[in-house]
């Protein structure tokens, strides 16, 4: 369950001080990845690359305290858990955007992956923002990463939009690149200065790099 944080005993008072009430609080880092693992993990396992960058993206989240936290009309609150939420393509030809809550167990993840997602997709309903019970009280528990995987294209920077309705930490990507020696992926990561400063989310890009180089296939699948 989400609890508000007393700002008085928070490391991020001072940022809540200073960025609460900015117009624009949102902070982009690019850093361009070497996914040649994942890319291997995912042909030789049959896995969407999609899911398992998403998976590595929890994983490395899950070891940075900040990602837990996040600013909620003008307050701040502490989660218990992490989701991942996806853009998929609809039956329809539109989008949607679906919730996955995050497990390190990578079977398990993505089970509720291509579970949820067709769901999604066959429905054309975006579970973030349903307002039925199960979605409320997801929401609750959850602290949501967003997702953009634009795959179409190569792409050497993604800056999403900003509303205050959704202060949640973002990660985007484009279309991977194929190298003689190794595949490369620049990587978007928009986060909201209340919540982790530079250096919080460049650790986390350095972390999500080590996670992609340490995703094998074995017992965890």
């Amino acid at each position: 369950m989400k609890r508000e944080i007393n700002l008085q005993e928070s490391s991020r008072a001072e940022a809540f001080r200073m960025w609460m009430s900015s117009p624009m609080p949102m902070v982009t880092l690019v850093k361009t990845l070497d996914v040649s693992r994942l890319v291997k993990v995912s042909k030789k396992s049959g896995m969407k690359f999609t899911m398992l960058m998403s998976w590595c993206v929890g994983q490395a989240a899950s070891q940075v305290k900040e990602f837990y936290t996040l600013p909620v009309n003008g307050k701040l609150y502490r989660y218990d858990k992490l989701a991942i939420n996806v853009i998929v393509e609809n039956s329809k030809g539109g989008i949607s955007s679906c919730d996955i809550p995050f497990t390190d167990n990578l079977q398990q993840f993505n089970r509720y992956y291509l579970s949820l997602t067709a769901q999604a997709a066959n429905e054309c309903k975006s579970s973030c923002f349903a307002s039925d019970q199960r979605s409320s009280a997801f929401l609750d528990e959850h602290m949501v990463i967003g997702t953009s995987a634009i795959i179409q294209t190569e792409l050497d920077c993604i800056v999403n939009q900003y509303t205050d309705q959704f202060c949640n930490p973002m990660v985007m990507w484009g279309k991977y690149r194929m190298g003689m020696f190794k595949t490369t992926l620049p990587v978007s990561f928009q986060f909201h200065h209340v919540q982790m400063d530079g250096g919080h989310a460049a650790r986390f890009l350095d972390i999500l790099q080590d996670e992609i180089e340490s995703c094998i296939l074995g017992s965890s699948l």
